[in-house]
C-alpha cells in the first residue's frame, strides 16, 4: 500500500499533467493531415488556395445494376449516389454529403455542389482519390467562398463484387465507405 504522502504526491502529479495537456490544446491548431506534396499532382489543389476545413465522412454509396452504354446484353454496377455523415476530426457531425447531385451541406443550411477535376487511384477496394471544383455555395455559412474539395483516404465504397446481370437489372446495392473531405478556400 501506498503511504499517505505518496499518495498525495501522485495526486497533485495526476492534476498537475491533467491541467498541462488542458491548457495545451487550445494553444494548439490543427494540423492538416494532408499536404499536396503526399498527393498524386493530378488530385492537388492549385496554388492560391488554403485549408479551411477538414471533414471525415462515414456513409454508404449506393449503385444500381444498368445496361452498359452502346454495349447491348452486357451489364455494370453504376454509382447512384452516396449518403455521408461529414464530421470534424473529433466525430462530432458537422454536415452531410448525399446525391444526385454530389451535394455537402453544412449543418449551418450552406450547401454546395462541385464538379470533377480529377482522380487518382487509392488501393484496390477503395474509391479513388478525388479533387473536385466547387460551384457557388447556396446559403451563407461553412460551404460559403469554398474553391475546391478533396476526397482523400479513401475506405471501401466501390462497386460491389456481385454478378450485374439482365436477371438482376434494376437492383440496388448499398456499400460502405469513408473519406476524408478537405475543404479549400481561396487566400
Amino acid at each position: 500500500m501506498m503511504s499517505r504522502t505518496a499518495t498525495a504526491c501522485a495526486s497533485v502529479l495526476l492534476v498537475s499533467l491533467l491541467a498541462a495537456c488542458g491548457s495545451m490544446s487550445p494553444m494548439m491548431p490543427m494540423k492538416p493531415l494532408y499536404s499536396q506534396a503526399m498527393l498524386p499532382a493530378t488530385v492537388q489543389v492549385p496554388a492560391g488556395n488554403k485549408v479551411a476545413m477538414e471533414t471525415v465522412g462515414v456513409g454508404d454509396i449506393t449503385y444500381q445494376c444498368s445496361p452498359k452504354k452502346d454495349m447491348a446484353g452486357q451489364f455494370e454496377w453504376v454509382f447512384v449516389g452516396p449518403d455521408a455523415r461529414l464530421n470534424d476530426r473529433s466525430g462530432k457531425q458537422v454536415g452531410k454529403y448525399y446525391g444526385p447531385p454530389a451535394t455537402w451541406e453544412s449543418l449551418d443550411g450552406s450547401r454546395l455542389t462541385a464538379t470533377q477535376v480529377a482522380v487518382a487511384a487509392n488501393g484496390a477496394g477503395n474509391i479513388p482519390t478525388q479533387l473536385v471544383k466547387a460551384n457557388p455555395a447556396m446559403g451563407s455559412g461553412a460551404m460559403s467562398g469554398v474553391t475546391y474539395i478533396q476526397r482523400v483516404d479513401t475506405r471501401g465504397g466501390v462497386a460491389p463484387a456481385m454478378a450485374c446481370a439482365a436477371a438482376n437489372a434494376g437492383s440496388k446495392q448499398v456499400v460502405q465507405y469513408q473519406a476524408d473531405y478537405i475543404f479549400y478556400k481561396a487566400m
